[in-house]
């Protein structure tokens, strides 16, 4: 378990560097992420809500699925992807 996470500090700051700079000269991965960030908090506020039984405008919290999530972060990767492929082009 050490050795694991002793590698992965090790991986994270050698490559720490080409992130950022790949993230400042590319601001709509900046805003993807953040994105990510928001949607994920909002599914872990529903899912809170869900075992606490909140109640929202009347109606009980529902728990929204990892798999819905997990579909949008993909589609959203899958749309910039093909967004940063096609700029390149021109």
């Amino acid at each position: 378990m050490i050795i694991a996470v002793v590698t992965s500090i090790v991986i994270m700051i050698v490559f720490a560097n080409k992130i950022r700079l790949f993230i400042d000269s590319n601001p709509s991965i900046q805003i993807l992420g953040l994105s990510f960030l928001i949607l994920i908090r909002f599914m872990l506020i529903t899912e809170a809500g869900h075992h606490h039984t909140l109640l929202l405008f009347g109606n009980t919290v529902g728990v929204i699925t990892k798999g819905y999530l997990y579909i949008a972060i993909a589609f959203s990767f899958l749309v910039e992807f093909l967004n940063q492929k096609i700029s390149k082009k021109n």
